[in-house]
């Protein structure tokens, strides 16, 4: 039985706030606390019709989460879900927001529960969790990755880039990067993004996972180094290393960092050339 979503009266529409006495908010914190309060009413709402539209996206795909079907299903009328998402578009934007989160919480979950000494193995692990979170939620991994619009990605989205480009930072500490973090990153997520929209593809029964696997051992091998030996670290390491070191190192304006933002960028752009 579906559960109706409680819709602030503020997006009801002032017509039909009967009774309302427009004198009631009289100071600037009264108006303060009444607008708080209805912001959270607000967030509390769309959250609710997120998870009714999760669920049908989940159960039929995207065909499923039409804005007749979220309303009826969230027990709002249509014009209350406009007033919540402005558009079908916009619903759809918040719904990929929403997979992002959910699929950051649980491979940083995932990751703390196990964590590894040796950062390498830790990016063999997210490959795999990125893996198996698309063949879990393949509707939701195709509404995220597969309907990419440049320059309009979630915040989430920016999250998981920056978890990735973190195990890539511990890699190139540890000295075992060939070549540096940023197109690293890029090489991994393309290929991750690729395996699992060709297996999503897939039925089920016919779905060949070693393919996965073959193509991660591949593209981690094409960027990583085995693990180095007790000696000194070569001249490339080192400059992989401290080119990882800057991408997290303080601001300019802060001491620790005695460079300006254009002396940071050429010295990024040496270190980058010499470790080839």
């Amino acid at each position: 039985m579906d559960v109706p979503v409680d819709v602030p009266m503020a997006e009801i529409g002032p017509d039909h706030c009967s009774g309302q006495n427009s004198n009631t908010v009289k100071t600037p914190i009264r108006k303060m606390r009444y607008r708080r309060s209805m912001n959270e009413e607000r967030r509390a709402a769309r959250r609710q019709v997120l998870q009714v539209a999760a669920g049908l996206l989940e159960e039929g795909g995207s065909e499923a989460v039409s804005t007749r079907a979220v309303a009826a299903a969230a027990g709002i009328t249509a014009p209350a879900l406009y007033r919540l998402f402005d558009d079908k578009d916009g619903l759809l934007s918040e719904l990929a927001a929403y997979g992002f989160e959910t699929y950051l919480a649980e491979k940083r979950e995932a990751l703390a529960l196990a964590p590894d000494d040796d950062p390498v193995a830790d990016l063999h692990r997210g490959w795999d969790l990125h893996v198996d979170f698309g063949l879990r939620h393949p509707a939701f991994y195709v509404l995220m990755y597969g309907t990419v619009r440049p320059g309009r990605r979630p915040p989430a989205a920016d999250e998981a880039h920056a978890l990735l480009v973190s195990l890539l930072n511990r890699a190139a500490d540890a000295g075992r990067l060939r070549i540096p973090v940023a197109p690293a990153t890029r090489v991994i997520h393309a290929a991750t993004t690729g395996a699992t929209l060709a297996l999503i593809g897939e039925e089920p029964t016919q779905r060949d996972l070693t393919v996965s696997a073959r193509l991660r051992d591949t593209v981690l091998a094409s960027v990583t180094t085995d693990s180095p030996a007790p000696t000194a670290p070569d001249l490339a390491s080192r400059a992989l290393a401290l080119d990882a070191a800057l991408t997290t190192a303080p601001s300019a304006a802060n001491p620790g960092l005695p460079l300006r933002a254009t002396e940071t960028a050429l010295l990024r752009e040496w270190l980058q050339q010499l470790a080839g």
